[in-house]
């Protein structure tokens, strides 16, 4: 994960004949594919000598079967077990893929980053301007970096549905979008066992990601249920991550959720991924260059949130918009906070100490919240609570971990109309605008002129 450096049936026998012809000549003339399927160059290297040491051309790699023409295809097995090869590739054709079988059980990228960034040895690649569907399909695979169904690149669209999708090692998503690609899923079942595994992965260059129903989940270490570098849509669907946070977003993306369940589970004692800081949802930038600067989007409206360990939302050295519509929100960590907007020591290269802080501004309508927020004095929080909203709680500004100079207007609250704010225990903001309704519950509110309501 970037943190460490996340179908038409054939109906005749005379189109299978001349498919299987094809399919013949493709694989005899597949040992002369370059690894460099395009001549595009990558974007720069992680500072400070933190990449994994990847091409500065997209380098794909090989493939056992290789479609560069438009196809149909039902029931056909393609397997692969050399190092840096997919066992499927699409390239620049139009391809349907109807109950196939695309096993990749043996061989390891060469090159984590070409794997992550441009699909050297996943399962199935789509590539260079292609568009596949595929469905009641089967995708395995038991690979270092062997991702599960990757889409490259701009123009190339990825539509996959009812299908199971099965990972097992390292570095190997169950979906993997890069380089502004496009992928559309619908009702799968992906499973993901290895450590840096999102069920839904993005890296370099992003894209557009819409996933409507079926059941995603991961089990292990920094291996969230969604990683974003990309815009990514999600609805009526079940996203578990049994080892890690449930979704992370990086950089000038989103991830957007309807009516749909998600579950963490990050370990505090395991993984790197704990090095910093335990939560639920995390929203940042790396300066990694696999995600550009700007301001994140996280939407959710319907479904749950439960995270299990830590705090269930945590932003650090990114601006972020966030808005929360009829969530039912469950933290099972009694010390976990609700929201934790905070600077980081810049060990791993976000940002630099004591001026790395996040900034937020969070919207709920007709949204329940219970817990604790915090936002150090070099973060800023901008809270409207809409119509709605019941939040029973505290707001505090603390002192950043790092020493750096605080900025302006850290926490700007506003209480809109038919909205109420319960406090649970004294609270100090910046400023705040009223009207809702505030139950002080015999607890205090210091703003920063001085003033103290009680």
């Amino acid at each position: 994960m970037k943190r460490n450096r996340m179908i038409v049936l054939l109906s005749t026998i005379t189109i299978a004949t001349t498919l299987v012809a094809c399919q013949n000549t493709q694989t005899q003339t597949q040992e002369a594919a370059t690894s460099q399927v395009q001549a595009q160059q990558s974007p720069p290297a992680k500072p400070g000598g933190e990449g994994f040491g990847g091409s500065d051309q997209v380098t794909q790699g090989e493939a056992a079967t290789n479609l560069t023409t438009d196809a149909t295809v039902t029931g056909e097995t393609y397997e692969s077990t050399g190092d840096d090869e997919n066992a499927l590739r699409v390239t620049g054709a139009t391809v349907t893929l109807d109950g196939v079988t695309v096993n990749k059980t043996a061989g390891a990228t060469s090159n984590t980053e070409n794997g992550d960034f441009y699909g050297m040895n996943a399962g199935f690649l789509a590539t260079d301007g292609a568009t596949v569907t595929i469905t009641n399909s089967t995708v395995n695979t038991t690979a270092q970096n062997g991702n599960g169904v990757f889409s490259y690149g701009s123009g190339t669209t990825v539509n996959v549905s009812d299908t199971t999708i099965t990972t097992t090692k390292d570095n190997s998503g169950g979906i993997q979008t890069t380089g502004g690609a496009a992928m559309n899923a619908t009702n799968l079942t992906v499973n993901t066992a290895g450590n840096s595994s999102a069920a839904i992965r993005t890296d370099r260059g992003g894209g557009t990601v819409v996933v409507d129903k079926g059941t995603y989940t991961s089990t292990g270490y920094n291996s969230p249920a969604v990683y974003s570098t990309a815009n990514i849509t999600v609805k009526n669907a079940t996203l578990n991550a049994e080892n890690s946070e449930a979704l992370v977003i990086e950089g000038q993306n989103s991830i957007t959720l309807e009516n749909t369940n998600v579950t963490g589970n990050m370990s505090s004692t395991e993984g790197s991924s704990s090095d910093n800081n335990v939560h639920n949802v995390m929203i940042y930038q790396s300066m990694s260059g696999d995600a550009e600067s700007g301001t994140s989007t996280f939407t959710m409206k319907g479904g749950t949130l439960t995270g299990r360990n830590g705090d269930q939302i945590y932003v650090t050295n990114t601006h972020s918009v966030i808005t929360l519509e009829d969530v039912t929100i469950t933290n099972q960590d009694s010390s976990g906070r609700l929201l934790a907007i905070l600077g980081n020591d810049a060990t791993r290269g976000w940002g630099t100490a004591g001026a790395n802080g996040g900034q937020v501004d969070l919207t709920t309508t007709n949204q329940t919240l219970t817990g604790a927020i915090e936002v150090d004095t070099v973060s800023t929080l901008n809270f409207t609570m809409g119509k709605g909203t019941n939040f029973t709680g505290t707001i505090n500004i603390v002192k950043n971990a790092e020493g750096g100079t605080a900025v302006d207007n850290n926490a700007v609250i506003t209480v809109e109309e038919g909205a109420t704010w319960t406090l649970t225990g004294n609270v100090k903001i910046t400023s705040l605008t009223n009207k809702g309704t505030i139950n002080l519950n015999g607890y205090t509110i210091t703003l920063a002129d001085g003033t103290v309501l009680k």
